[in-house]
């Protein structure tokens, strides 16, 4: 049997009671029947099993505080909301709050919370290209089409969620990338500050689209075609617990062999061969996810808008504005249903060939349509899943591995019915892409969803398109 918070309140409470009757009267021997308080008082609140990460920390995500009362009812729900956002810190694999009574309506809150493996070095083992599909079929399942090195992560440095990651990587694109983010740099811990600094090349590079298809080009020598450097600085804003503000600016400087130009005289739009320039951006995100790996309930909401082009103008005046809007709606302990919203404009009718967006392109995609790539100026896609959660196991492997972060490992599998539709503006009308363009596209299917350790997820599907065409496609990550 599963018993609620509430239920437990309610047995502490009426335990509590009859333990302090029988202990200042002998003669009776019957549970003294106590209502349960309307309103609680939180004296204190205890963390236990953060070793390495500061408390101040999980205080951050609580909407609750010591010293105030709160209504009963009210209060069962904001710990639940508060278990969710420690837990969305993606700092423990467990989260688990507590109240308990210590005297008429006088709580102590007890958070205990088991800490992941912060440090991990991995090998880079993944494909260049869009999607497994798109590596599967359109490219013939080539190896040579893949990256592979070395990423060292440290998710928790300093014990202040602060994030730091180190990846050299070579195959297909030899790239180097260093990520650092520090959530608060006040003691209010609303304001916080990130930093990137990214470099690639690349001998083979998609240099435009032909039947809605990559078309990439190699040179005869292969030489390097395209060198990419970027760097960027971000400052976070996080005034209520569900509602951040970003503000980026960054430097992009991209170069490209001049034969790149002969295939494609089209590829930058001022003629030349390299590409630099400053860029600004904000965003707003709402995110009020009960798992933001996979959701199942709560909302999304992120609005950003992007201008390319600060103070030269004359290489690229640009703007770009995205949308993104996601529901989750829990029917039961079993089933739910999620559908969102995804729309991304650029104002300008041609745009260079690296800031190319449309269908096809993550995070913008109709299943059915994973092999193809749908470009234009404005797109609009719509996703819908039904889920039914048919598996939910955690198997306890603490008898062969003595590391306490690894000693449980989760798996839920999730039946999911499916249906996307969109649409795509190519201002340009380029006859070869006309397929696909500018009209109505859907596909439907089903598929399973695998959740599992560090929350991994992987999705197997089997869709169809308004196209006729049918297939089966692997993806990593959840599409909401």
């Amino acid at each position: 049997m599963r018993l609620s918070i509430r239920h437990i309140f309610i047995f502490t409470f009426l335990f509590w009671g009859w333990s302090v009757k029988v202990f200042a009267q002998d003669t009776s021997y019957s549970p003294v029947q106590m209502d349960t308080p309307d309103s609680i008082f939180v004296n204190n609140i205890f963390i236990i099993g953060n070793e390495k990460t500061q408390k101040n920390i999980i205080l951050r995500e609580l909407d609750f505080g010591e010293g105030y009362y709160y209504d009963l009812d009210t209060f069962l729900e904001i710990i639940q909301a508060d278990r969710n956002k420690i837990y969305n810190l993606r700092l423990f694999t467990s989260v688990e709050i507590t109240p308990l009574f210590t005297g008429g309506d006088q709580v102590e809150v007890l958070i205990a919370v088991k800490e992941r493996w912060y440090i991990i070095p991995s090998i880079i083992f993944q494909l260049a290209d869009r999607n497994f599909s798109e590596w599967w079929t359109n490219q013939g399942r080539d190896f040579s089409r893949v990256n592979y090195g070395l990423r060292v992560s440290h998710s928790n440095v300093g014990g202040r969620n602060e994030k730091l990651r180190f990846s050299g990587q070579l195959g297909f694109t030899r790239a180097l990338d260093l990520r650092y983010s520090k959530p608060y740099i006040d003691k209010k811990q609303k304001h916080g500050l990130a930093g990137q600094f990214t470099y690639y090349e690349q001998k083979t590079i998609p240099i435009r689209s032909a039947n809605n298809r990559q078309v990439f080009f190699t040179s005869e020598t292969e030489d390097v075609l395209r060198e990419n450097l970027s760097a960027a600085i971000q400052y976070t804003f996080r005034r209520t617990f569900y509602n951040f503000h970003f503000f980026t600016v960054g430097y992009t400087s991209t170069k490209l062999d001049p034969e790149v130009l002969v295939q494609n005289p089209n590829y930058f739009q001022h003629g030349e061969n390299k590409l630099q320039y400053l860029y600004m951006s904000y965003t707003f995100q709402h995110d009020n996810r009960n798992l933001a790996a996979y959701a199942t309930k709560g909302e999304l909401l992120r609005l950003s808008a992007t201008k390319y082009g600060i103070f030269n103008t004359e290489d690229i005046d640009e703007i770009e504005v995205s949308l993104t809007a996601n529901k989750y709606f829990t029917l039961n302990e079993r089933f739910h249903f999620v559908t969102g919203l995804s729309g991304n404009w650029f104002l300008s009718q041609r745009q260079p060939y690296t800031l190319v967006r449309g269908i096809g392109y993550s995070p913008n995609f109709i299943r059915g349509y994973e092999l193809n790539v749908i470009e234009g100026q404005q797109l609009y896609v719509h996703k819908n899943s039904f889920r039914w959660k048919f598996i939910d196991w955690e198997i306890d492997v603490s008898s062969v591995m003595p590391l306490e972060q690894f000693s449980t490992i989760p798996f839920r599998f999730y039946l999911s019915a499916n249906f996307d539709h969109g649409y795509v503006k190519d201002r340009n009308f380029i006859p070869e892409n006309a397929r696909l363009t500018n009209r109505y596209l859907y596909g439907y299917g089903l598929g399973i969803d695998l959740v599992g350790f560090y929350d991994s997820v992987f999705r197997f599907e089997y869709s169809f398109n308004n196209q006729g065409e049918g297939n089966f496609f692997l993806n990593i990550k959840a599409p909401f």
